[in-house]
């Protein structure tokens, strides 16, 4: 019997999750299989190269690229101070001679006799990665990293800024149809992550920003509020480096929607519990979600169920329940009520294959297939 596939979005109240955690470059793992680790333990570190800081030492001590290497007070390899004296020229009989002072705070890395340059290799830059999820250490991967494991509480976004936080999460809004507006949020959410409900305003942003919250998560967000925020269109690319000192998640989609119901009170029922928040998005090829985790106590949420955990990942049939992506419905949330098998004819002349989706008021409505995204359980 053929299978109809779609793509979703996760909301679990329970499950098993897994993150890699990887160094850039190769360097020092500090863990190992079984540590217990928290959000913010460092796992693993390395060291990049400092920056150069080229100087034209020729042309600073008016003498030929292949004279300079014997002028130099400081040996390749040698420490150098900002303002210490690294080079010196022979003057006029043995007078009038000029000091060359180094720019920079490193060591001397090359001396070229071709171009009369001098380099100055600065301070290595250490390179920190972070648990971001508390738990287990599953698996150890030498001088690359590690995989951490916990049972969490698991939200999935449809879009976000900003990269990984963590933080205690706090209530702002009643219910998950309250607008987030900037009076909701206080100078005591500092460091949490603020649970919105429906739009969150560009003013509640802002106002967030400056408490020093560590993430915002709501149902919807103006795309011009997206924009003022942003100072910019954000395009398509992968989002997470933006450093507007906050990460943002949007669980719903763009304009005044409001956060699933599930989804709200998963997240309220946590509240001042500690969850790890990560806005980075890409949803071209290798698709990547935003996403809020909160660690479990042994036992927690283990008879919550939905019947959407039983199913097959991407599985549509009666009973599922999805989200309308495309206008009339856009935003809407309902259970699939019937899987026609042939296609049908849509308002535009073309065929497609369509579904039949049950709202929560009991009214029903034919959408192409295509027009809708699981929540997955």
């Amino acid at each position: 019997m053929a299978k109809a596939y779609t793509p979703g979005l996760k909301v679990s109240a329970r499950t098993t999750h897994r993150t890699r955690r990887l160094l850039p470059i190769p360097g020092e793992v500090k863990v190992a299989v079984g540590d217990v680790v928290a959000a913010n333990d460092v796992v693993a570190e390395t060291f990049m190269d400092g920056d150069i800081t080229p100087m034209n030492m020729a042309n600073r001590l008016s003498c030929s690229a292949g004279d300079v290497a014997g002028l130099m007070l400081k040996q390749i390899g040698e420490p150098v101070k900002e303002g210490e004296p690294i080079a010196r020229s022979k003057g006029i009989f043995g007078a009038f001679k000029t000091e060359v002072a180094a720019d920079a705070d490193g060591t001397l890395e090359q001396v070229s006799s071709v171009t009369g340059q001098v380099m100055i290799r600065g301070a290595a830059i250490p390179v920190q990665v972070r648990a971001y999820l508390s738990g287990t250490v599953v698996e150890v991967l030498p001088k690359e990293g590690c995989i951490i494991e916990n049972d969490v509480m698991f939200v999935q976004g449809i879009f976000g800024i900003g990269g990984e936080t963590e933080g205690v999460i706090q209530v702002a809004c009643g219910g998950h149809e309250e607008t987030l507006d900037a009076d909701a949020i206080t100078a005591d959410m500092k460091d949490a992550v603020i649970l919105g409900g429906a739009r969150m305003t560009a003013a509640a942003l802002r106002k967030a920003i400056e408490v020093g919250a560590a993430a915002v998560v709501s149902g919807g967000l103006d795309d011009q509020d997206l924009k003022e925020l942003l100072g910019r269109d954000l395009g398509v690319a992968i989002t997470g480096s933006e450093t507007i000192g906050i990460t943002v998640i949007v669980t719903e989609g763009f304009g005044d929607i409001a956060m699933a119901a599930r989804t709200w009170r998963l997240l309220a029922d946590r509240a001042g519990r500690v969850a790890s928040v990560n806005g980075a998005t890409q949803i071209r090829a290798g698709v990547m979600r935003p996403e809020i985790l909160v660690p479990l106590e042994t036992g927690e949420n283990e008879n919550e169920v939905d019947p959407t955990l039983a199913r097959e990942a991407g599985l549509l049939e009666l009973g599922t329940t999805v989200r309308v992506i495309r206008d009339p419905y856009f935003g809407l949330l309902g259970e699939v009520s019937a899987l026609p098998a042939e296609p049908a004819v849509l308002g535009s002349g073309s065929r497609a294959r369509v579904l039949e989706v049950r709202f929560p008021g009991g009214d029903t409505a034919v959408v192409p297939r295509a027009n809708v995204e699981l929540i997955e359980g």
